[in-house]
């Protein structure tokens, strides 16, 4: 079975669907590091990043494999569509010649794969199936089309294991695009630096893939985890910076929340969906998207946290790990957060004069209470005014009889 922590994490790569029409962009040098004149150009310092609306600017899709072969320097400008790569060439050729057969729309990555790592060279990972099928060859492509992605049955010569744990893949493919060649290598690294601080080495993996569409949002990533109710998908993010990334180990993937601020779109979702989804989120919480990116910027601290023992207040988050807050004196509490916020992380005033003491440790507030929509609240205040005209109405009948 498949383990997260085997998985071949990269420090340089980048990610474009192979599907894709070819971009007019003229190939670039894979580029290893982010010097300050290439952070300024390309990286997290250039003029144009955040400067336009990334819900919605994902192409619907209901699956997404990736092929795992060689490693991001090693990849062309369009990988899918040289002669000298012939897997990729054949795989991508395939699945759009079976395009109008198949169960579901299918999106084809590559990502970094070298034969004696966990991710050896042309294996395939599928998601949201969380399966993967291991070497495949040029020979095999059309049978495992066929078999897996048109009649959704298992691939007999190959015998699929089950995926455990989140996946993060980082676009990083610098010889399509030199903002995935800047900012992809330094995103890898940081969250393989969170992953080893924080102890999630076997539940989270990082891998570079190839160009996945929006060379303008780098960073580009993309996470496959369980949600709150344990179901896998995956969610799209742009404009990613280092200081990002134990944002989304926390709220994302510790605690099955999207990240608004940072969002595009999500695997399963129309462009049109995607806006909307993100629009009703907002007005349930009777937030603005500036404001719900200052809140998730403060709620995590730059910090996430670790798993909690299972029985305890934090639960596992379907095969993830979910966080607990902390308490929070009263005067450090941030006053440029709502009360409501500052509430959740903060000790109850009877705890403290009840004599507890230490490191104390809350829950956060249940599901049902965050999706309370406006709604429901008119329903109450109906039924409670309705009740009330009886009331009165029945006072004074009795009265005048």
């Amino acid at each position: 079975m498949a383990d997260p922590s085997h998985s071949s994490p990269t420090a340089a790569a980048a990610g474009d669907s192979l599907l894709a029409p070819p971009a007019s962009d003229a190939p670039e040098a894979a580029l290893p590091a982010a010097a300050p004149d290439l952070d300024a150009e390309f990286g997290f310092q250039r003029p144009e990043l955040g400067k336009e609306k990334l819900a919605g600017t994902v192409g619907f899709h209901q699956r997404h494999v990736f092929l795992c072969y060689k490693s991001p320097a090693e990849w062309p400008s369009h990988v899918e569509a040289t002669d000298s790569d012939r897997l990729p060439r054949i795989l991508a050729a395939a699945i759009k010649a079976r395009k109008s057969n198949l169960k579901k729309s299918t999106k084809l990555t590559i990502c970094e794969g070298e034969d004696g790592t966990e991710s050896s060279l042309g294996d395939v990972l599928i998601f949201p199936d969380m399966i993967r099928y291991r070497g495949l060859t040029h020979f095999d492509v059309d049978n495992f089309v066929e078999e897996v992605l048109v009649k959704d049955v298992e691939w007999l010569p190959g015998s699929p294991e089950a995926i455990k744990g989140s996946y993060v893949f980082v676009c990083a493919h610098g010889n399509r695009d030199k903002r995935c060649g800047v900012c992809g290598p330094a995103l890898i690294t940081r969250f393989k630096e969170e992953i080893e601080g924080q102890g999630l080495d076997g539940q989270v993996a990082v891998s570079a893939c190839s160009h996945v569409g929006g060379h303008k949002y780098a960073g580009n990533v993309i996470i496959f985890s369980s949600d709150a109710k344990g179901e896998v998908t995956g969610h799209w993010y742009g404009y990613v910076a280092p200081d990002d990334v134990p944002v989304l180990l926390h709220k994302h993937i510790g605690q099955g929340e999207i990240v608004d601020h940072l969002w595009r779109g999500q695997l399963g979702m129309t462009e049109e969906q995607q806006k909307k989804a993100l629009e009703l989120k907002h007005m349930t919480n009777g937030v603005t998207g500036d404001e719900s990116s200052a809140k998730e910027a403060n709620g995590t601290n730059g910090a996430a946290c670790n798993p909690a023992p299972a029985g305890g207040c934090c639960q596992g988050n379907g095969g993830g790990f979910t966080c607990c807050q902390s308490e929070q004196p009263e005067e450090k509490q941030d006053k440029s957060v709502p009360a409501e916020e500052n509430h959740k992380s903060s000790t109850t005033e009877t705890d403290k004069e009840s004599g507890k003491k230490g490191h104390m440790k809350i829950c956060q507030m249940p599901n049902w209470f965050e999706t309370w929509e406006r709604k429901d609240t008119y329903a109450t205040l109906a039924v409670v005014t309705a009740a009330a005209t009886v009331f009165v109405a029945f006072r004074i009948y009795k009265n005048t009889n």
